[in-house]
Protein backbone atom coordinates (compact mmCIF):
# COMPACT_ATOMS: atom_id res chain seq x y z
CA UNK A 1 0.00 0.00 0.00
CA UNK A 2 0.84 3.68 -1.17
CA UNK A 3 3.57 2.79 -3.89
CA UNK A 4 2.82 3.90 -6.86
CA UNK A 5 5.30 2.54 -9.59
CA UNK A 6 5.81 3.15 -13.36
CA UNK A 7 6.57 1.15 -15.82
CA UNK A 8 7.89 1.81 -19.99
CA UNK A 9 5.27 0.96 -22.74
CA UNK A 10 7.26 -2.12 -23.32
CA UNK A 11 6.69 -3.63 -19.45
CA UNK A 12 4.12 -2.33 -18.20
CA UNK A 13 0.91 -4.52 -16.44
CA UNK A 14 -1.63 -6.43 -19.35
CA UNK A 15 -4.53 -8.61 -18.72
CA UNK A 16 -4.73 -11.80 -21.07
CA UNK A 17 -8.06 -12.13 -22.87
CA UNK A 18 -9.43 -15.29 -20.72
CA UNK A 19 -12.92 -16.52 -19.53
CA UNK A 20 -15.46 -18.86 -20.75
CA UNK A 21 -15.27 -20.77 -24.35
CA UNK A 22 -18.58 -19.41 -25.51
CA UNK A 23 -17.71 -15.56 -24.43
CA UNK A 24 -17.33 -13.12 -26.57
CA UNK A 25 -15.56 -9.90 -25.99
CA UNK A 26 -17.81 -6.87 -25.60
CA UNK A 27 -18.47 -4.01 -28.24
CA UNK A 28 -19.70 -1.53 -25.55
CA UNK A 29 -17.97 -0.06 -22.20
CA UNK A 30 -20.08 -1.47 -19.17
CA UNK A 31 -19.23 2.30 -17.65
CA UNK A 32 -20.77 4.85 -20.38
CA UNK A 33 -21.99 1.66 -22.86
CA UNK A 34 -20.28 3.85 -25.83
CA UNK A 35 -18.32 1.32 -28.62
CA UNK A 36 -15.02 0.23 -27.50
CA UNK A 37 -12.58 -1.35 -29.47
CA UNK A 38 -12.63 -5.07 -28.14
CA UNK A 39 -8.73 -5.63 -27.61
CA UNK A 40 -7.32 -5.53 -24.59
CA UNK A 41 -4.88 -2.62 -24.64
CA UNK A 42 -3.67 0.42 -21.71
CA UNK A 43 -6.94 2.39 -22.92
CA UNK A 44 -9.57 -0.62 -22.36
CA UNK A 45 -9.47 -2.72 -19.37
CA UNK A 46 -11.66 -5.85 -18.54
CA UNK A 47 -13.29 -7.23 -14.94
CA UNK A 48 -10.72 -10.36 -13.43
CA UNK A 49 -13.57 -12.10 -12.31
CA UNK A 50 -16.67 -12.28 -14.80
CA UNK A 51 -14.60 -11.54 -18.13
CA UNK A 52 -17.58 -10.12 -19.82
CA UNK A 53 -17.29 -6.34 -18.06
CA UNK A 54 -15.00 -4.25 -20.47
CA UNK A 55 -14.16 -0.41 -19.99
CA UNK A 56 -12.69 2.22 -20.96
CA UNK A 57 -9.56 3.00 -18.27
CA UNK A 58 -10.61 6.91 -17.97
CA UNK A 59 -14.38 5.48 -17.13
CA UNK A 60 -13.16 3.02 -14.66
CA UNK A 61 -11.18 5.75 -13.03
CA UNK A 62 -14.41 8.29 -12.66
CA UNK A 63 -15.89 5.24 -11.69
CA UNK A 64 -13.37 4.79 -8.44
CA UNK A 65 -13.25 8.79 -7.89
CA UNK A 66 -17.20 8.92 -7.63
CA UNK A 67 -17.36 5.43 -6.25
CA UNK A 68 -14.20 5.25 -3.74
CA UNK A 69 -12.58 2.26 -1.87
CA UNK A 70 -15.41 1.18 -0.17
CA UNK A 71 -18.65 0.99 -3.17
CA UNK A 72 -15.63 0.46 -6.58
CA UNK A 73 -16.79 -2.95 -7.90
CA UNK A 74 -17.14 -4.62 -11.15
CA UNK A 75 -20.66 -3.24 -12.68
CA UNK A 76 -21.61 -6.04 -14.27
CA UNK A 77 -20.68 -9.20 -11.66
CA UNK A 78 -20.10 -6.84 -8.42
CA UNK A 79 -17.21 -8.52 -7.52
CA UNK A 80 -15.13 -5.72 -5.20
CA UNK A 81 -11.65 -7.87 -3.71
CA UNK A 82 -10.59 -9.30 -6.85
CA UNK A 83 -11.60 -6.49 -9.00
CA UNK A 84 -10.46 -3.96 -7.11
CA UNK A 85 -7.10 -5.49 -6.95
CA UNK A 86 -7.12 -6.00 -10.65
CA UNK A 87 -7.69 -2.38 -11.08
CA UNK A 88 -4.73 -0.88 -8.50
CA UNK A 89 -2.68 -3.43 -10.74
CA UNK A 90 -3.33 -1.70 -13.56
CA UNK A 91 -2.81 1.61 -12.66
CA UNK A 92 -6.52 3.00 -11.69
CA UNK A 93 -6.28 5.33 -8.41
CA UNK A 94 -9.37 4.54 -5.74
CA UNK A 95 -9.59 7.40 -3.21
CA UNK A 96 -10.01 5.45 0.38
CA UNK A 97 -12.96 7.34 1.38
CA UNK A 98 -16.96 6.71 1.20
CA UNK A 99 -19.01 7.26 -2.12
CA UNK A 100 -19.77 10.68 -3.79
CA UNK A 101 -23.31 10.02 -3.46
CA UNK A 102 -22.95 8.93 0.17
CA UNK A 103 -21.81 12.72 0.99
CA UNK A 104 -24.83 14.29 -0.69
CA UNK A 105 -26.71 16.43 1.66
CA UNK A 106 -30.73 14.44 2.06
CA UNK A 107 -29.32 12.24 -1.08
CA UNK A 108 -32.46 9.92 -0.55
CA UNK A 109 -35.17 11.63 0.41
CA UNK A 110 -36.73 11.24 -2.26
CA UNK A 111 -36.60 7.15 -1.67
CA UNK A 112 -39.02 7.98 1.84
CA UNK A 113 -41.61 9.38 0.01
CA UNK A 114 -44.50 6.99 -0.57
CA UNK A 115 -47.92 6.59 -2.83
CA UNK A 116 -50.32 8.24 -0.75
CA UNK A 117 -53.19 9.28 -3.08
CA UNK A 118 -56.84 7.16 -3.67
CA UNK A 119 -57.35 6.22 -7.08
CA UNK A 120 -60.56 4.90 -6.44
CA UNK A 121 -63.54 5.79 -8.88
CA UNK A 122 -65.46 7.04 -6.32
CA UNK A 123 -63.34 8.61 -3.28
CA UNK A 124 -65.83 8.50 -0.34
CA UNK A 125 -63.20 10.19 2.31
CA UNK A 126 -64.41 13.49 3.12
CA UNK A 127 -60.81 14.85 3.96
CA UNK A 128 -60.42 14.43 -0.23
CA UNK A 129 -58.29 12.00 -1.97
CA UNK A 130 -54.54 12.78 -0.94
CA UNK A 131 -55.60 12.25 2.67
CA UNK A 132 -54.51 8.94 4.74
CA UNK A 133 -55.09 7.90 8.22
CA UNK A 134 -52.66 6.06 10.27
CA UNK A 135 -55.34 3.19 10.66
CA UNK A 136 -58.60 2.61 9.74
CA UNK A 137 -60.77 2.88 6.84
CA UNK A 138 -59.40 5.51 5.44
CA UNK A 139 -56.05 4.71 5.09
CA UNK A 140 -54.35 4.64 1.96
CA UNK A 141 -53.07 0.91 0.67
CA UNK A 142 -51.20 0.31 -2.49
CA UNK A 143 -51.00 -2.05 -4.86
CA UNK A 144 -48.94 -4.83 -3.92
CA UNK A 145 -47.31 -5.12 -7.36
CA UNK A 146 -46.70 -2.16 -9.07
CA UNK A 147 -47.02 0.41 -5.75
CA UNK A 148 -47.89 3.09 -8.09
CA UNK A 149 -51.55 3.07 -7.16
CA UNK A 150 -53.29 3.45 -4.31
CA UNK A 151 -56.99 3.52 -2.67
CA UNK A 152 -58.74 3.60 0.79
CA UNK A 153 -60.40 0.45 2.11
CA UNK A 154 -63.70 1.81 2.58
CA UNK A 155 -63.35 3.27 -1.01
CA UNK A 156 -62.52 -0.09 -2.58
CA UNK A 157 -64.86 -2.05 -0.55
CA UNK A 158 -62.15 -3.86 1.44
CA UNK A 159 -62.13 -5.51 5.12
CA UNK A 160 -60.51 -3.31 7.59
CA UNK A 161 -57.52 -5.24 7.94
CA UNK A 162 -56.63 -5.85 4.31
CA UNK A 163 -52.95 -5.17 3.46
CA UNK A 164 -52.86 -6.99 0.88
CA UNK A 165 -54.48 -5.19 -2.60
CA UNK A 166 -54.08 -5.28 -6.32
CA UNK A 167 -54.94 -2.58 -8.84
CA UNK A 168 -57.33 -3.57 -11.66
CA UNK A 169 -54.64 -2.48 -13.93
CA UNK A 170 -52.08 -5.41 -12.55
CA UNK A 171 -55.21 -7.84 -11.80
CA UNK A 172 -56.03 -7.37 -15.55
CA UNK A 173 -52.26 -8.21 -16.63
CA UNK A 174 -51.56 -11.07 -14.24
CA UNK A 175 -55.32 -12.77 -16.11
CA UNK A 176 -57.08 -12.29 -12.46
CA UNK A 177 -54.49 -13.61 -10.32
CA UNK A 178 -50.93 -12.56 -8.88
CA UNK A 179 -49.48 -15.58 -8.91
CA UNK A 180 -48.74 -15.93 -12.69
CA UNK A 181 -47.31 -13.28 -15.33
CA UNK A 182 -46.72 -13.51 -18.59
CA UNK A 183 -43.46 -14.67 -20.10
CA UNK A 184 -41.43 -13.41 -22.66
CA UNK A 185 -42.79 -16.19 -25.33
CA UNK A 186 -45.76 -14.26 -25.02
CA UNK A 187 -47.53 -17.93 -23.98
CA UNK A 188 -48.80 -19.11 -20.40
CA UNK A 189 -46.54 -17.89 -17.87
CA UNK A 190 -43.29 -17.39 -15.93
CA UNK A 191 -43.25 -18.05 -12.45
CA UNK A 192 -43.44 -15.62 -9.53
CA UNK A 193 -40.24 -14.28 -7.89
CA UNK A 194 -40.90 -16.67 -5.32
CA UNK A 195 -39.57 -19.54 -7.80
CA UNK A 196 -36.65 -17.76 -8.76
CA UNK A 197 -35.71 -16.35 -5.57
CA UNK A 198 -34.12 -17.61 -2.79
CA UNK A 199 -33.97 -16.43 1.20
CA UNK A 200 -30.23 -17.07 0.88
CA UNK A 201 -27.72 -14.72 -0.71
CA UNK A 202 -25.62 -15.66 -3.21
CA UNK A 203 -22.66 -14.63 -0.68
CA UNK A 204 -20.76 -17.84 0.47
CA UNK A 205 -20.68 -16.80 3.89
CA UNK A 206 -24.45 -16.67 3.54
CA UNK A 207 -24.49 -20.62 3.77
CA UNK A 208 -24.55 -21.87 7.91
CA UNK A 209 -22.83 -25.08 6.38
CA UNK A 210 -19.53 -25.63 5.07
CA UNK A 211 -19.04 -25.58 1.33
CA UNK A 212 -17.27 -28.55 0.68
CA UNK A 213 -19.88 -31.00 0.16
CA UNK A 214 -23.15 -30.71 -1.62
CA UNK A 215 -25.21 -32.40 0.61
CA UNK A 216 -24.55 -29.52 2.92
CA UNK A 217 -25.57 -27.30 0.65
CA UNK A 218 -28.29 -28.86 -0.33
CA UNK A 219 -29.77 -29.32 3.05
CA UNK A 220 -29.00 -25.70 3.95
CA UNK A 221 -31.45 -24.87 1.10
CA UNK A 222 -34.27 -27.56 1.83
CA UNK A 223 -34.21 -25.03 5.41
CA UNK A 224 -36.45 -22.86 3.48
CA UNK A 225 -39.36 -25.92 3.20
CA UNK A 226 -42.11 -24.85 5.27
CA UNK A 227 -43.97 -27.58 7.41
CA UNK A 228 -47.52 -26.59 4.91
CA UNK A 229 -48.06 -29.78 1.97
CA UNK A 230 -48.72 -29.58 -1.19
CA UNK A 231 -50.16 -32.49 -3.20
CA UNK A 232 -49.49 -34.82 -6.18
CA UNK A 233 -51.65 -37.05 -7.99
CA UNK A 234 -49.81 -39.30 -9.88
CA UNK A 235 -51.61 -41.76 -12.69
CA UNK A 236 -49.98 -44.93 -12.73
CA UNK A 237 -46.12 -43.68 -13.36
CA UNK A 238 -46.68 -40.61 -15.28
CA UNK A 239 -44.57 -38.98 -12.81
CA UNK A 240 -43.34 -36.21 -15.37
CA UNK A 241 -46.92 -35.38 -17.01
CA UNK A 242 -47.58 -35.05 -12.79
CA UNK A 243 -44.77 -32.80 -12.10
CA UNK A 244 -45.27 -30.52 -14.75
CA UNK A 245 -48.96 -30.14 -14.07
CA UNK A 246 -47.93 -29.29 -10.39
CA UNK A 247 -45.37 -26.11 -11.42
CA UNK A 248 -47.99 -24.85 -13.88
CA UNK A 249 -50.95 -24.57 -10.86
CA UNK A 250 -51.45 -21.36 -9.60
CA UNK A 251 -50.88 -21.83 -6.27
CA UNK A 252 -47.45 -23.74 -6.80
CA UNK A 253 -45.23 -22.49 -4.10
CA UNK A 254 -41.88 -25.20 -3.75
CA UNK A 255 -41.16 -24.31 -0.14
CA UNK A 256 -44.00 -26.62 0.48
CA UNK A 257 -43.98 -30.21 1.22
CA UNK A 258 -44.73 -32.56 -1.20
CA UNK A 259 -47.40 -34.58 -0.61
CA UNK A 260 -47.41 -37.78 -3.25
CA UNK A 261 -50.76 -39.96 -4.09
CA UNK A 262 -50.16 -42.53 -6.51
CA UNK A 263 -53.06 -43.38 -8.42
CA UNK A 264 -53.95 -46.20 -11.06
CA UNK A 265 -55.89 -45.36 -14.37
CA UNK A 266 -59.10 -46.75 -12.18
CA UNK A 267 -58.14 -43.83 -9.23
CA UNK A 268 -57.20 -46.73 -6.85
CA UNK A 269 -54.13 -46.46 -5.12
CA UNK A 270 -50.96 -47.59 -6.08
CA UNK A 271 -48.75 -48.99 -4.88
CA UNK A 272 -49.66 -49.38 -1.16
CA UNK A 273 -46.34 -49.82 0.65
CA UNK A 274 -46.03 -46.23 -0.92
CA UNK A 275 -47.62 -44.64 2.05
CA UNK A 276 -44.17 -45.70 4.35
CA UNK A 277 -42.93 -42.82 5.68
CA UNK A 278 -41.45 -40.95 3.00
CA UNK A 279 -40.86 -43.51 0.14
CA UNK A 280 -44.21 -42.17 -1.80
CA UNK A 281 -42.07 -38.91 -2.21
CA UNK A 282 -38.61 -40.41 -2.65
CA UNK A 283 -40.10 -42.83 -5.45
CA UNK A 284 -42.13 -39.56 -7.37
CA UNK A 285 -38.64 -37.44 -6.82
CA UNK A 286 -36.85 -40.86 -8.84
CA UNK A 287 -39.37 -41.81 -11.65
CA UNK A 288 -39.35 -37.57 -12.06
CA UNK A 289 -35.87 -37.29 -12.72
CA UNK A 290 -35.81 -40.60 -14.59
CA UNK A 291 -38.38 -39.68 -17.32
CA UNK A 292 -36.98 -35.87 -17.37
CA UNK A 293 -33.99 -37.29 -18.83
CA UNK A 294 -35.96 -39.67 -21.08
CA UNK A 295 -38.25 -36.55 -22.28
CA UNK A 296 -37.83 -34.44 -25.44
CA UNK A 297 -36.12 -31.41 -23.65
CA UNK A 298 -33.10 -33.44 -23.46
CA UNK A 299 -30.79 -36.30 -26.00
CA UNK A 300 -28.16 -38.35 -26.57
CA UNK A 301 -26.59 -41.30 -24.67
CA UNK A 302 -27.40 -42.75 -20.94
CA UNK A 303 -25.55 -40.60 -18.58
CA UNK A 304 -24.42 -37.99 -21.19
CA UNK A 305 -27.17 -35.93 -21.95
CA UNK A 306 -27.61 -32.49 -24.07
CA UNK A 307 -30.00 -30.09 -24.14
CA UNK A 308 -32.32 -30.99 -27.07
CA UNK A 309 -33.34 -27.88 -29.15
CA UNK A 310 -37.55 -28.61 -29.48
CA UNK A 311 -39.75 -25.95 -31.09
CA UNK A 312 -43.07 -27.98 -29.55
CA UNK A 313 -40.94 -27.81 -25.63
CA UNK A 314 -40.18 -23.83 -26.47
CA UNK A 315 -44.46 -22.89 -27.42
CA UNK A 316 -44.54 -24.71 -24.03
CA UNK A 317 -42.31 -23.35 -22.06
CA UNK A 318 -41.18 -27.06 -21.16
CA UNK A 319 -38.12 -26.16 -20.67
CA UNK A 320 -38.97 -23.72 -17.67
CA UNK A 321 -40.98 -26.14 -16.06
CA UNK A 322 -37.80 -28.98 -16.31
CA UNK A 323 -35.58 -27.30 -14.64
CA UNK A 324 -37.89 -26.25 -12.09
CA UNK A 325 -38.51 -29.67 -11.27
CA UNK A 326 -35.11 -30.36 -10.78
CA UNK A 327 -34.48 -28.07 -8.64
CA UNK A 328 -37.16 -29.14 -7.06
CA UNK A 329 -35.95 -32.38 -6.84
CA UNK A 330 -32.74 -31.74 -5.43
CA UNK A 331 -33.76 -29.33 -2.54
CA UNK A 332 -36.49 -31.65 -1.78
CA UNK A 333 -34.38 -34.53 -1.39
CA UNK A 334 -34.28 -36.72 -4.77
CA UNK A 335 -31.63 -38.59 -6.27
CA UNK A 336 -28.67 -37.16 -7.61
CA UNK A 337 -29.50 -36.39 -10.77
CA UNK A 338 -26.13 -37.79 -12.94
CA UNK A 339 -27.06 -37.40 -16.70
CA UNK A 340 -26.04 -33.98 -17.75
CA UNK A 341 -23.08 -34.11 -20.42
CA UNK A 342 -19.81 -32.33 -19.32
CA UNK A 343 -20.61 -29.60 -22.20
CA UNK A 344 -24.53 -28.90 -21.05
CA UNK A 345 -22.94 -28.36 -17.63
CA UNK A 346 -20.31 -26.35 -18.86
CA UNK A 347 -22.66 -24.39 -20.88
CA UNK A 348 -24.81 -23.68 -17.55
CA UNK A 349 -22.11 -23.00 -15.23
CA UNK A 350 -19.25 -22.42 -17.21
CA UNK A 351 -17.32 -25.20 -15.42
CA UNK A 352 -14.32 -26.59 -15.66
CA UNK A 353 -13.18 -23.16 -17.63
CA UNK A 354 -11.23 -24.07 -20.78
CA UNK A 355 -10.90 -24.06 -24.58
CA UNK A 356 -13.84 -23.99 -26.52
CA UNK A 357 -16.39 -26.69 -26.96
CA UNK A 358 -15.30 -29.33 -29.26
CA UNK A 359 -17.07 -31.47 -31.67
CA UNK A 360 -16.84 -34.61 -29.22
CA UNK A 361 -19.06 -32.33 -27.06
CA UNK A 362 -21.67 -32.97 -29.62
CA UNK A 363 -24.93 -35.37 -29.38
CA UNK A 364 -23.65 -38.33 -31.26
CA UNK A 365 -25.43 -39.48 -33.94
CA UNK A 366 -27.27 -36.29 -34.94
CA UNK A 367 -27.53 -34.76 -38.31
CA UNK A 368 -25.60 -31.69 -37.34
CA UNK A 369 -22.48 -34.01 -35.94
CA UNK A 370 -22.34 -36.19 -38.78
CA UNK A 371 -21.74 -33.10 -41.00
CA UNK A 372 -19.41 -31.40 -39.03
CA UNK A 373 -17.55 -34.50 -38.40
CA UNK A 374 -17.24 -34.95 -42.11
CA UNK A 375 -16.02 -31.17 -42.47
CA UNK A 376 -13.84 -32.08 -39.24
CA UNK A 377 -12.36 -35.49 -41.54
CA UNK A 378 -11.47 -33.93 -44.23
CA UNK A 379 -7.92 -34.11 -45.38
CA UNK A 380 -7.16 -32.23 -47.98
CA UNK A 381 -9.29 -28.60 -49.23
CA UNK A 382 -11.44 -30.35 -52.26
CA UNK A 383 -12.65 -32.85 -49.50
CA UNK A 384 -13.13 -29.57 -47.12
CA UNK A 385 -15.22 -27.76 -49.58
CA UNK A 386 -17.12 -30.89 -50.88
CA UNK A 387 -18.44 -31.31 -47.15
CA UNK A 388 -18.78 -27.11 -46.82
CA UNK A 389 -20.89 -27.89 -49.70
CA UNK A 390 -23.38 -30.43 -48.76
CA UNK A 391 -23.82 -28.46 -45.17
CA UNK A 392 -24.03 -25.42 -47.28
CA UNK A 393 -27.50 -24.29 -45.00
CA UNK A 394 -25.85 -25.06 -42.05
CA UNK A 395 -23.41 -22.65 -42.68
CA UNK A 396 -25.22 -20.17 -43.84
CA UNK A 397 -27.41 -20.42 -40.38
CA UNK A 398 -24.25 -20.37 -38.37
CA UNK A 399 -23.01 -17.12 -40.69
CA UNK A 400 -19.97 -19.78 -41.83
CA UNK A 401 -20.91 -19.23 -45.65
CA UNK A 402 -17.42 -18.22 -46.92
CA UNK A 403 -15.25 -19.72 -49.17
CA UNK A 404 -12.46 -21.69 -48.12
CA UNK A 405 -8.74 -21.19 -49.39
CA UNK A 406 -6.73 -23.75 -47.56
CA UNK A 407 -6.65 -26.98 -45.17
CA UNK A 408 -5.99 -24.54 -42.03
CA UNK A 409 -8.93 -23.22 -42.26
CA UNK A 410 -11.04 -26.26 -40.83
CA UNK A 411 -10.34 -26.14 -37.58
CA UNK A 412 -11.58 -22.48 -37.18
CA UNK A 413 -15.17 -23.45 -38.88
CA UNK A 414 -15.59 -26.58 -36.74
CA UNK A 415 -14.67 -24.91 -33.74
CA UNK A 416 -17.36 -22.00 -35.52
CA UNK A 417 -20.01 -24.26 -35.78
CA UNK A 418 -19.42 -25.97 -32.94
CA UNK A 419 -20.55 -22.93 -30.95
CA UNK A 420 -23.42 -22.21 -33.33
CA UNK A 421 -25.17 -25.76 -32.65
CA UNK A 422 -24.19 -25.90 -28.92
CA UNK A 423 -24.76 -22.30 -27.91
CA UNK A 424 -25.68 -19.92 -30.04
CA UNK A 425 -29.18 -21.45 -31.61
CA UNK A 426 -29.99 -23.16 -28.08
CA UNK A 427 -29.74 -19.63 -26.58
CA UNK A 428 -33.27 -19.40 -25.52
CA UNK A 429 -33.90 -23.11 -24.04
CA UNK A 430 -30.73 -22.79 -21.85
CA UNK A 431 -32.06 -19.22 -21.03
CA UNK A 432 -35.74 -20.63 -19.90
CA UNK A 433 -33.95 -24.04 -18.46
CA UNK A 434 -31.61 -21.72 -16.41
CA UNK A 435 -34.62 -19.66 -15.10
CA UNK A 436 -36.53 -23.19 -13.74
CA UNK A 437 -33.08 -24.22 -11.98
CA UNK A 438 -33.31 -20.75 -9.92
CA UNK A 439 -36.02 -22.63 -8.35
CA UNK A 440 -35.36 -22.09 -4.36
CA UNK A 441 -31.83 -20.72 -5.14
CA UNK A 442 -30.22 -24.05 -6.54
CA UNK A 443 -29.40 -22.24 -9.72
CA UNK A 444 -27.05 -19.92 -7.51
CA UNK A 445 -25.71 -22.04 -5.36
CA UNK A 446 -24.43 -24.47 -8.39
CA UNK A 447 -23.03 -21.37 -10.26
CA UNK A 448 -21.15 -20.41 -6.81
CA UNK A 449 -19.51 -24.00 -5.78
CA UNK A 450 -19.84 -25.61 -9.89
CA UNK A 451 -16.72 -28.48 -8.75
CA UNK A 452 -18.46 -29.22 -5.92
CA UNK A 453 -21.99 -30.29 -7.69
CA UNK A 454 -20.24 -31.75 -10.88
CA UNK A 455 -20.66 -34.91 -9.87
CA UNK A 456 -24.19 -34.21 -8.56
CA UNK A 457 -25.39 -33.31 -12.01
CA UNK A 458 -23.08 -35.37 -14.16
CA UNK A 459 -22.76 -39.41 -14.31
CA UNK A 460 -20.82 -40.55 -11.77
CA UNK A 461 -20.00 -44.61 -11.12
CA UNK A 462 -22.14 -46.38 -7.85
CA UNK A 463 -20.84 -45.05 -5.10
CA UNK A 464 -22.84 -47.01 -2.61
CA UNK A 465 -20.32 -49.35 -1.04
CA UNK A 466 -19.70 -51.46 1.84
CA UNK A 467 -17.61 -47.94 3.28
CA UNK A 468 -20.15 -45.66 1.92
CA UNK A 469 -22.99 -47.54 4.31
CA UNK A 470 -20.31 -48.31 6.91
CA UNK A 471 -20.26 -44.17 7.22
CA UNK A 472 -23.89 -43.39 7.02
CA UNK A 473 -24.96 -45.09 10.10
CA UNK A 474 -23.96 -44.05 13.36
CA UNK A 475 -23.73 -46.19 16.02
CA UNK A 476 -25.62 -45.93 19.66
CA UNK A 477 -24.16 -48.55 22.26
CA UNK A 478 -25.93 -48.82 25.91
CA UNK A 479 -24.16 -47.13 28.27
CA UNK A 480 -24.42 -50.40 30.61
CA UNK A 481 -21.39 -52.11 30.57
CA UNK A 482 -22.71 -55.83 30.29
CA UNK A 483 -25.26 -54.62 27.34
CA UNK A 484 -22.29 -52.74 25.59
CA UNK A 485 -19.81 -55.55 25.75
CA UNK A 486 -22.47 -57.95 23.89
CA UNK A 487 -23.35 -55.22 21.38
CA UNK A 488 -19.58 -54.60 20.14
CA UNK A 489 -19.68 -58.29 18.34
CA UNK A 490 -22.59 -57.50 16.56
CA UNK A 491 -21.26 -53.78 15.68
CA UNK A 492 -18.41 -56.34 14.19
CA UNK A 493 -20.82 -58.91 12.58
CA UNK A 494 -22.87 -55.59 10.65
CA UNK A 495 -19.44 -54.68 9.14
CA UNK A 496 -18.60 -57.98 7.98
CA UNK A 497 -21.64 -58.17 6.92
CA UNK A 498 -21.92 -55.23 4.38
CA UNK A 499 -18.57 -56.85 3.19
CA UNK A 500 -20.29 -59.84 2.21
CA UNK A 501 -23.66 -57.92 0.50
CA UNK A 502 -20.93 -55.75 -1.36
CA UNK A 503 -18.81 -59.04 -2.64
CA UNK A 504 -22.16 -61.21 -3.25
CA UNK A 505 -21.76 -63.63 -0.22
CA UNK A 506 -25.06 -62.38 0.48
CA UNK A 507 -28.53 -63.08 -0.49
CA UNK A 508 -29.43 -59.48 -0.27
CA UNK A 509 -27.37 -56.56 -2.19
CA UNK A 510 -26.63 -52.96 -0.49
CA UNK A 511 -29.32 -51.56 -2.03
CA UNK A 512 -31.97 -54.03 -0.53
CA UNK A 513 -30.21 -53.10 2.55
CA UNK A 514 -30.29 -49.74 2.43
CA UNK A 515 -34.08 -49.89 1.26
CA UNK A 516 -34.90 -51.50 4.36
CA UNK A 517 -32.90 -49.81 6.62
CA UNK A 518 -34.28 -46.02 4.91
CA UNK A 519 -37.05 -46.47 2.66
CA UNK A 520 -34.59 -45.67 -0.16
CA UNK A 521 -32.89 -47.53 -3.01
CA UNK A 522 -30.60 -44.39 -3.53
CA UNK A 523 -28.68 -41.75 -1.32
CA UNK A 524 -30.67 -38.38 -1.83
CA UNK A 525 -28.41 -35.43 -3.59
CA UNK A 526 -29.18 -33.66 0.06
CA UNK A 527 -28.29 -36.89 2.32
CA UNK A 528 -30.61 -38.47 4.39
CA UNK A 529 -32.44 -36.23 7.04
CA UNK A 530 -32.75 -37.41 9.66
CA UNK A 531 -28.79 -38.88 9.56
CA UNK A 532 -29.69 -42.82 10.19
CA UNK A 533 -28.69 -44.53 12.91
CA UNK A 534 -28.04 -47.92 14.65
CA UNK A 535 -29.32 -49.34 17.92
CA UNK A 536 -29.50 -52.61 19.63
CA UNK A 537 -31.95 -54.73 20.25
CA UNK A 538 -31.54 -57.65 22.65
CA UNK A 539 -33.69 -60.64 24.23
CA UNK A 540 -36.62 -59.81 26.04
CA UNK A 541 -36.84 -56.12 25.05
CA UNK A 542 -40.06 -54.54 22.99
CA UNK A 543 -43.82 -55.53 23.17
CA UNK A 544 -46.23 -58.28 22.52
CA UNK A 545 -45.46 -57.87 18.86
CA UNK A 546 -41.64 -58.40 19.33
CA UNK A 547 -42.14 -61.40 21.63
CA UNK A 548 -44.68 -63.25 19.16
CA UNK A 549 -42.05 -62.60 16.49
CA UNK A 550 -39.04 -64.33 18.83
CA UNK A 551 -41.32 -67.58 18.86
CA UNK A 552 -42.10 -67.64 15.14
CA UNK A 553 -38.34 -67.51 14.26
CA UNK A 554 -35.74 -70.31 14.76
CA UNK A 555 -34.16 -70.33 18.23
CA UNK A 556 -30.54 -69.98 17.21
CA UNK A 557 -31.32 -67.44 15.07
CA UNK A 558 -32.22 -65.08 17.23
CA UNK A 559 -34.21 -61.58 16.99
CA UNK A 560 -35.20 -60.40 13.59
CA UNK A 561 -33.49 -56.31 13.06
CA UNK A 562 -36.33 -53.90 13.16
CA UNK A 563 -36.60 -50.56 11.27
CA UNK A 564 -37.95 -47.22 12.02
CA UNK A 565 -37.91 -45.28 8.78
CA UNK A 566 -39.34 -41.97 10.27
CA UNK A 567 -36.61 -41.77 12.57
CA UNK A 568 -34.19 -43.94 9.92
CA UNK A 569 -32.97 -46.45 13.29
CA UNK A 570 -32.12 -49.73 12.49
CA UNK A 571 -32.06 -52.19 15.81
CA UNK A 572 -29.74 -54.71 15.17
CA UNK A 573 -29.99 -58.17 16.55
CA UNK A 574 -27.82 -59.27 19.64
CA UNK A 575 -26.86 -62.72 18.42
CA UNK A 576 -23.88 -64.65 19.75
CA UNK A 577 -22.45 -65.83 16.37
CA UNK A 578 -21.71 -63.92 12.30
CA UNK A 579 -23.92 -67.08 10.82
CA UNK A 580 -27.09 -66.45 13.37
CA UNK A 581 -26.91 -62.48 12.59
CA UNK A 582 -26.53 -63.34 8.80
CA UNK A 583 -29.48 -65.16 8.88
CA UNK A 584 -31.83 -62.88 11.09
CA UNK A 585 -30.33 -60.09 8.59
CA UNK A 586 -31.02 -61.86 5.45
CA UNK A 587 -34.29 -62.72 6.44
CA UNK A 588 -35.83 -59.72 7.28
CA UNK A 589 -34.50 -57.80 4.50
CA UNK A 590 -35.76 -60.34 1.91
CA UNK A 591 -39.17 -60.34 3.72
CA UNK A 592 -39.51 -56.88 3.11
CA UNK A 593 -37.91 -55.22 0.55
CA UNK A 594 -40.53 -56.61 -2.20
CA UNK A 595 -42.92 -54.47 -0.57
CA UNK A 596 -41.35 -51.53 -1.84
CA UNK A 597 -41.99 -50.07 -5.47
CA UNK A 598 -39.33 -51.89 -8.08
CA UNK A 599 -36.38 -49.99 -9.09
CA UNK A 600 -37.26 -49.89 -12.78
Amino acid sequence: MGLFPSFCPDHSPTQASLGGPDLSPPQSCSVCLDSLEPVLSFSVLKCPSCHGSWFHRDCVQRQAHSAGLFFFRCTLCSNQQDFQEEMLRMGIYIPERDASWESEANAYSELLEVYTRCDALICLCSDGRTHSAKTGWFQVIRCQLCGSTGTHRKCWGLQLDARDWACSDCTHATDQTVSMVTSPQGGRRSLLSKLHTSSFSCEKAALPVGSDSPEGILHSLGLQLCPLSMRVEVDGDQALSAGVELVRRADFDPTRTLCVCFKDPQMTTFPSSLQQGDTDRQYFLKLLVQQIQDSVVFEGPEGSKNLALDSQALRDDLYLDVGCLLALSLAHGGPPLGFFSPALYRCLFNHPAGGPLGLTHMTPGTLCTRRLSRLAEAESVDELREAASGSRELLELAGCSRPIGSLEEKEALVEDLVRFAMVTRMQLPLERFREGLQTLGVFDQVQLFPSVFHSVFCQVEDSLSAQTLHQLFSVHFSQQGDRRSRETPVFSFWRRFLQDCEAGRSSVSLKDLLRFATGTEELPAAGLLPSPSISFLHRGEGGERRRLRRRESLKDEGLLPERELCSKRLLLPVTSSYQAFKSCMEQAVSSQVHLLPPSS
